[in-house]
């Protein structure tokens, strides 16, 4: 079975603070996915916050929305480029280099999707190419430290082939009946699709303490990190920024770099 990191094998090290790294010093490349079988747990947001907060270390970053909705460009203030060519990454047709777009922000680009992403799944059938975006993202690691998947809510060959591409997995959960069956669907999703089983980590999202349920939850897996449910949290679509930008000192940015820290900490851990 995949490794559940705060679950299966031990607590994770404690969080550090994000810290800038020096400009001279690379890591190396790490993959990301942010994943949930199910819509509407903050999988874009989080991809959003934590490709900041890489940033904010002195990562090269990359944000790669697989999702046709496109939110983690809107979450950027990035208007839609032309439309249908977000899939003609994974035929050669077009280089991701010549659709990747550059945020307000260093060390924060964007590979944006667009409606033909729902067609990807079908597109990667017909190919045949059971790695092709663990390739890709294998390319785009020569220029990127940190690639971040905003991955759509699907169980299909798109969802296999994050698995397969992916050093960590990030599962968004509310606490709540359906989000726990959904975990239990990634869990066996990934085990079913990869032999070297990606470590997977999850993380209480939306967690309103004030609720019996969420602190039910909180109190059943103190181990796992968790972003709070919060206004700040919300304010990103409507500023489309960061967090950490339009609200650093908020709990929800402290909340997120922490995450991010416990990320490095994994990834450090999967290298060694």
């Amino acid at each position: 079975m995949p490794r559940i990191a705060g679950a299966a094998g031990g607590p994770p090290r404690r969080a550090r603070p994000v810290v800038a790294s020096s400009r001279h010093e690379r890591a190396p490349g790490a993959t990301i996915a942010i994943y949930s079988v199910k819509g509407g747990v903050g999988k874009t947001t989080f991809a959003a916050n934590l490709s900041w907060c890489a940033a904010q270390t002195g990562r090269r970053t990359l944000l790669w929305d697989l999702d046709a909705a496109g939110g983690s460009g809107f979450l950027y203030g990035l208007e839609p480029g032309r439309s249908g060519l977000a899939e003609e990454v994974f035929s050669r047709d077009r280089p991701a280099s010549r659709l990747i777009q550059h945020t307000a922000w260093e060390n924060i680009d964007v590979l944006p999707a667009d409606e033909s992403i729902r067609a990807l799944d079908a597109q990667l059938m017909r190919i045949g190419k059971r790695k092709r975006l663990a390739k890709l993202a294998g390319e785009l690691s020569e220029n990127y430290e940190r690639i971040v998947l905003d991955c759509p809510p699907v169980m299909n060959e798109l969802s296999a082939q994050v698995v397969r591409a992916a050093d960590l997995v990030i599962v968004p959960l509310p606490p709540s009946p359906l989000s726990a069956r959904a975990f239990e669907l990634v869990v066996r999703e990934i085990a079913g699709n990869t032999r070297r089983h990606p470590p997977i980590l999850p993380v209480l999202s939306m967690l309103d303490l004030r609720r019996a349920l969420h602190k039910q939850a909180r109190e059943a897996n103190p181990n796992w990190p968790s972003i709070p449910y919060a206004s700040a949290v919300e304010q990103c679509a409507v500023q489309r920024q960061p967090v950490g930008v339009h609200a650093p000192q908020s709990p929800a940015a402290q909340q997120f770099s922490r995450l991010w820290g416990a990320i490095e900490a994994k990834l450090a851990e999967r290298a060694g």
